[in-house]
């Protein structure tokens, strides 16, 4: 697949290249897929990733002086062989396809070979009289040239908005990854924050060893601990019980309601066993500061039963 974004620079320096390499992390940050050399695997052809450029979406090139002088003047470099690629299909390419990034390039000078065209230019050169740095602005330049918008700003979404919206988004995603309610431990604490769950369940163990429970608030104390997603529920009665007999606790109803302290045992449709022991309750708090609802139960899964 080609990439969005086919990143043109030169090596003049480890901080030149760290610093391309901190633009290209940000647009790939924003969504792109940005093809430069930092990606290329160990032994790999680096001329046949160069010559990727011709199936870019867009092609930045990343021009500082020493880019101009290499592409001017030192035929067999990188940047020359890339410049001949670009060069090559330029004519074919919509007016947008090539943006050109100054950096450490004083005079925003390009090759030779490119002056006469003037393609899109973002100047991200730091005077060296006065505090000025490029920043959000000139990011934000190269987002709306890669997805072809005009310059005029008058119809544009802000940042920020655009950021609080993506938050949400991931936020709730994040809620959402089954990952987040699952502890594949056969024993261990859990914190549950039941009504962040689609489906008030949390999964403990893997395999045959695999144990859905799902609950919901009960009470300032207690909790109901359902047998939906398993065969059987049921109390366990007594602190003094036997590992080997606690499956007689199991009952044939839906739901039991375990109060702070006390066990619980579960049957999964593999028949195999986890005793549950609630540690804490918090029941939901609609006031002035609102509470959410949680449960903190320890578990084992009996393995050898």
């Amino acid at each position: 697949m080609s990439a969005d974004i086919f990143v043109s620079y030169a090596w003049t320096s480890d901080a030149h290249r760290a610093w391309v390499r901190l633009l290209a992390s940000h647009m790939h940050l924003i969504g792109y897929a940005v093809a430069i050399d930092a990606t290329v695997d160990y032994g790999s052809s680096l001329t046949g990733f160069m010559r990727e450029v011709t199936d870019a979406k867009h092609v930045l090139m990343v021009v500082d002086d020493n880019y101009v002088y290499r592409a001017d003047s030192v035929p067999g470099s990188g940047v020359a062989i890339e410049n001949e690629w670009i060069r090559s299909v330029y004519g074919d390419r919509e007016s947008g396809w090539l943006g050109t990034l100054f950096v450490n390039n004083a005079g925003c000078c390009l090759p030779a070979w490119l002056r006469d065209h003037q393609p899109k230019g973002f100047n991200f050169n730091s005077p060296p009289a006065r505090p000025d740095y490029p920043g959000s602005e000139q990011i934000n330049e190269l987002w709306r040239w890669a997805e072809g918008l005009p310059a005029d700003k008058a119809n544009a979404v802000p940042w920020s908005v655009l950021r609080n919206r993506a938050s949400r988004l991931e936020h709730i995603d994040n809620l959402r990854d089954p990952g987040r309610w699952r502890s594949p431990a056969m024993s261990g604490t859990v914190r549950f924050d039941y009504n962040d769950h689609p489906n008030r369940t949390y999964t403990l163990g893997y395999g045959e060893f695999e144990f859905a429970v799902s609950v919901s608030g009960a009470g300032n104390d207690n909790i109901y601990v359902y047998a939906d997603s398993m065969k059987a529920v049921g109390l366990i009665l007594t602190d003094d019980y036997d590992e080997g007999s606690v499956s007689k606790f199991l009952s044939p109803g839906r739901t039991v309601t375990p109060r702070v302290g006390q066990r619980v045992v579960v049957l999964n449709h593999n028949g195999a066993l986890c005793v549950i022991r609630i540690d804490a309750v918090q029941r939901e708090v609609n006031g002035s500061e609102y509470v959410a609802p949680y449960v903190t139960f320890g578990y084992d899964i009996l393995v050898n039963q």
